[in-house]
C-alpha cells in the first residue's frame, strides 16, 4: 500500500480516529477507539505510525494498514495521557499524564525507560529541538525542564501560581519557548545556553491573547522563516496568529462555532489545521486567514489532530 504524501488524522469524543485526504476533505479510514477518549495524536517522524494518547494507555496504529487493531500498546500510566511525541529519529517516545508523570518509552519493546515526577497532573510536554531536554507544564502552574543526560529536573518556573499551564511550544531553532494558561495568557521566554549545557529561561514577553482558556499554542515551523508566528487556539472559538517579532496580532481565524482544542501547521507554515468542539476540523490558509476546507464526519467534539505532510509543499 503506497504511503500517502499527506497524512491528516483527527480524534473525537465519539471514540473514533479518522484519516482524511487533506486536499479533498474525504475521510478514507475510521478506527474505532472504544476504550477511552483520545486526548492527543502524533505521527512518527517516518510517517509509519500514529500514536493515540488515551486513558490511561497510548496505542500505536499502522498508518498504511486497514487493520483496526493497534500495533502496540504502552500501558504504565495510571490516568489520562495528555501529551505524546517522538525523538527526531523515532527511537523513543515521550508522554505526560494526569497521573503526574512524564515518561520515556522504548518504542519497540513498549517498556517505560524513565519516569519523572511532576507532582501535579501534566497537561503538556514538548521536546527541545536539541533532543536532550523535555519541558513539561502541569495543572498547578509549574513548568519544568528535564535534562535527559543528567536524568534530572534542571529548571523550574511558575509563571502564575495555581494557574494551569495548558500548552507549551518551542521555536524550531530552540531560541524561544511559549507557555499558554487557563487565563488566556501566554508567557514567552528566550532560551539561552547556560554556563554548562543547561538551557536557561530569560523572560521576554507576556501576552494577554484571549479572554478564555488557551487550549493550544504553537510556534510556526522552520520553513515558514523568515516569518515567525505564534498560533493560539482558544475556548472563545477563535485562533489568533501573532507575529513573534513584537507579538503583534496578524489575524484572527473565525469560523468554528465552539472551543478550538488543537491546531497544527503544515511543514511550510502556509496552512493551519484546527480541531473543534463543533465536531469539525478545518484547513486555513495563513495568507488570507480563510478556511478553505472543512473536515466533517465526527459527531462529537473533535479534540485533537495530527498532520504530517513531509514535503515542503502543503495542500492547495
Amino acid at each position: 500500500m503506497a504511503q500517502p504524501s499527506v497524512i491528516l488524522a483527527t480524534a473525537s469524543y465519539d471514540h473514533t480516529i479518522r484519516f482524511w485526504e487533506a486536499k479533498s476533505g474525504r475521510c478514507y479510514r475510521t478506527i474505532q477507539y472504544p476504550d477511552s477518549q483520545v486526548n492527543r495524536l502524533e505521527i512518527t517522524p517516518d510517517k509509519r505510525f500514529l500514536a493515540a494518547a488515551g486513558n490511561p494507555h497510548i496505542r500505536l496504529f499502522d498508518v498504511n494498514s486497514n487493520s483496526p487493531q493497534p500495533v502496540i500498546s504502552y500501558d504504565s500510566h495510571t490516568s489520562n495521557v495528555m501529551a505524546v511525541g517522538f525523538h527526531c529519529d523515532g527511537n523513543w517516545m515521550y508522554s505526560g499524564s494526569e497521573d503526574g508523570t512524564v515518561r520515556i518509552w522504548d518504542l519497540r519493546t513498549a517498556t517505560c525507560q524513565r519516569e519523572y515526577e511532576s507532582r501535579a497532573a501534566v497537561n503538556t510536554v514538548v521536546l527541545h529541538p536539541n533532543q536532550k531536554e523535555l519541558i513539561s507544564g502541569d495543572q498547578n502552574g509549574n513548568i519544568r525542564m528535564w535534562d535527559l543526560a543528567a536524568n534530572s529536573c534542571s529548571c523550574e518556573l511558575v509563571p502564575e501560581v495555581d494557574t494551569a499551564v495548558r500548552s507549551l511550544t518551542v521555536m524550531w531553532d530552540g531560541s524561544m519557548v511559549v507557555a499558554a494558561n487557563n487565563r488566556g495568557t501566554c508567557y514567552v521566554w528566550r532560551l539561552l545556553k547556560g554556563t554548562q549545557t543547561i538551557t536557561c529561561f530569560e523572560p521576554l514577553h507576556k501576552l494577554q491573547a484571549h479572554d478564555g482558556y488557551i487550549l493550544k499554542c504553537l510556534l510556526s515551523p522552520e520553513f515558514c522563516d523568515p516569518n515567525r508566528y505564534l498560533a493560539t487556539a482558544s475556548s472563545d472559538s477563535t485562533v489568533k496568529i501573532w507575529n513573534v517579532d513584537g507579538f503583534k496580532l496578524e489575524r484572527t481565524l473565525v469560523g468554528h462555532q465552539r472551543w478550538i482544542w488543537d491546531c497544527v501547521f503544515s511543514v511550510d507554515g502556509a496552512y493551519l489545521i484546527t480541531a473543534s468542539s463543533d465536531t469539525t476540523a478545518r484547513l486555513w490558509t495563513m495568507s488570507t486567514g480563510e478556511a478553505i476546507r472543512v473536515y466533517q464526519g465526527h459527531h462529537k467534539a473533535t479534540v485533537c489532530c495530527a498532520l504530517h505532510d513531509g514535503a515542503e509543499s502543503a495542500p492547495s
